[in-house]
C-alpha cells in the first residue's frame, strides 16, 4: 500500500511533528508532503523519508515567511499530484486536508486544530491589528473558510487530538470525529523522590493566547512564589507588573525544564490548548496541574486526582482553586499522577491510530 502523509510545514520539532514522527513509525516506507521544508530543523527520523514539498518552497524565504503565504496554500495544496497514493494521513494545524486525493484512495484527516486564526481565535490573533491591515485580512479569511469547510468533504475520517478538537470539527465541519491523544515522550520526564515543591511553575509563551497576566495577577494578591518560564510579546509587561514573589526566567535548557517540573508544587495552566502537552509532562514528573477547565486539559486533568481545574479565567478564580488545592495537597499522590501520565504515551498512540486505521479496513 503507497502512503503519503500531508503535514502542513516543517520548520521546526514540536508536539504536531511529534506526531508525524509517530505516523513515520507506523508507515515506515511513507512520503511525505509539506508546504515548507527546513532540513536542519528537523529530526534525523523524518529526514529519512521521501519528503516533497508545495511551490510555496520556491517562494523568497519561504521557511521563515511561509504564514504569509497562507492565501496561496489551498492552491499549492490542490497541485499536488497524490495518484499513486493508496492511503493519504493529512495532519492539520495550518492547511494540510486540502489535498484532492484520487477516488480509490482513502485519505484520513488528523487535526491537532482547525485553523485556530481562520475559526474562532480570529479576534484574537487579529482583533487589535491597524484597521489597514485588518480589512484585508478579513476578506482573505473568509474566502478561507469556505474553502476550509468545502476541503472537508475531501476526507473520508477525522481523527481528533482531544474532545475540546472534536467539537471543533463538529462546529466547523459538521463532521464526526474518532479522539486519539497525540503522543506526549513521557520517557524523559519521571518523579524524583523529594521534590522541594517551594514554588508554583507557569511555563509557555509569553502571548496573550497563554493568558499569562492573570498568573501574575493572581500571585502578586496571594504573595506565593511563582517561576514563570517564557517569551513573548507580553515579557516587558510581566516584568513591569509582577511583584518580588514572581520571578521570569527567558531561557532555560531541556534540562532545567525537566528539573522545574520534578520541583514544582504545581503547574499552574491559564491558556486554552487545543491538547496541551506541558500538562502531561509536568504530571509525568509526579506533579499536579492547576488549570483552566476548557480545552485539552479536560481530556488530560483529573480534577482532585492530578490536579484542580477551575471554571472562569479571572485571577479569583485561579487564587480559589490554589486555595482549594492548598487545602487538600496530601491527597495528590506522585504516582498516581505518573501513572496517569503513561496513558498519553508514543506507544498508546500507535496502538490506538492502528485500531482506529484496522476498524476502517485499512
Amino acid at each position: 500500500m503507497n502512503v503519503a502523509i500531508i503535514h502542513y510545514w516543517l520548520v521546526g520539532m514540536r508536539g504536531g511533528e511529534k506526531v508525524l514522527e509517530a505516523l513515520c513509525e507506523i508507515y515506515p516506507d511513507a512520503d511525505i508532503y509539506t508546504h515548507v521544508y527546513a532540513p536542519q530543523n528537523i529530526s534525523a527520523q523524518l529526514n529519512q523519508h521521501k519528503i516533497q514539498t508545495s511551490f510555496i518552497q520556491k517562494l523568497p524565504k519561504a521557511t521563515t515567511w511561509y504564514p504569509y503565504y497562507l492565501p496561496l496554500m489551498p492552491m499549492a495544496l490542490e497541485s499536488l499530484d497524490l495518484s499513486q497514493y493508496d492511503l493519504i494521513i493529512s495532519s492539520e494545524s495550518g492547511p494540510a486536508k486540502g489535498i484532492i486525493p484520487p477516488p480509490t484512495a482513502q485519505h484520513v484527516c488528523y487535526v491537532h486544530s482547525p485553523m485556530r486564526y481562520v475559526w474562532d481565535m480570529f479576534h484574537t490573533y487579529f482583533g487589535k491589528s491597524h484597521w489597514l491591515k485588518r480589512i484585508p485580512i478579513t476578506i482573505m479569511m473568509h474566502y478561507l473558510r469556505l474553502w476550509d469547510s468545502n476541503s472537508a468533504l475531501r476526507t473520508d475520517h477525522f481523527i481528533a487530538n482531544s474532545s475540546f478538537v472534536a467539537q471543533r470539527i463538529t462546529k466547523y465541519y459538521r463532521r464526526d470525529s474518532q479522539v486519539i491523544h497525540p503522543p506526549v515522550d513521557i520517557k524523559n520526564f519521571y518523579p524524583i523522590e523529594k521534590p522541594s515543591v517551594d514554588y508554583y511553575l507557569w511555563l509557555g509563551e509569553l502571548n496573550h493566547y497563554k493568558n499569562p497576566l492573570e498568573a501574575v495577577s493572581a500571585f502578586n494578591h496571594n504573595g506565593k512564589k511563582l517561576i514563570m518560564v517564557g517569551e513573548g510579546k507580553l515579557q516587558a509587561t510581566i516584568n513591569e507588573q509582577a511583584k518580588g514573589n514572581i520571578s521570569l526566567k527567558s531561557k532555560v535548557s531541556q534540562q532545567e525544564i525537566v528539573a522545574l517540573f520534578q520541583n514544582c508544587r504545581a503547574l499552574i495552566y491559564t491558556g486554552v490548548e487545543d491538547f496541551g502537552i506541558i500538562p502531561v509532562e509536568v504530571m509525568a514528573c509526579g506533579r499536579p496541574v492547576i488549570a483552566y477547565q476548557r480545552g485539552g486539559v479536560t481530556d488530560s486533568v483529573q480534577h482532585g486526582i492530578t490536579g484542580i481545574l477551575y471554571s472562569q479565567q479571572s485571577p479569583q478564580c485561579l487564587n480559589e482553586a490554589i486555595d482549594e488545592f492548598e487545602k487538600n495537597i496530601t491527597t495528590f499522590n506522585a504516582g498516581r499522577i505518573r501513572k496517569h501520565s503513561e496513558s498519553f504515551s508514543k506507544a498508546r498512540f500507535i496502538q490506538q491510530f492502528k485500531q482506529f486505521m484496522s476498524a476502517i479496513s485499512l
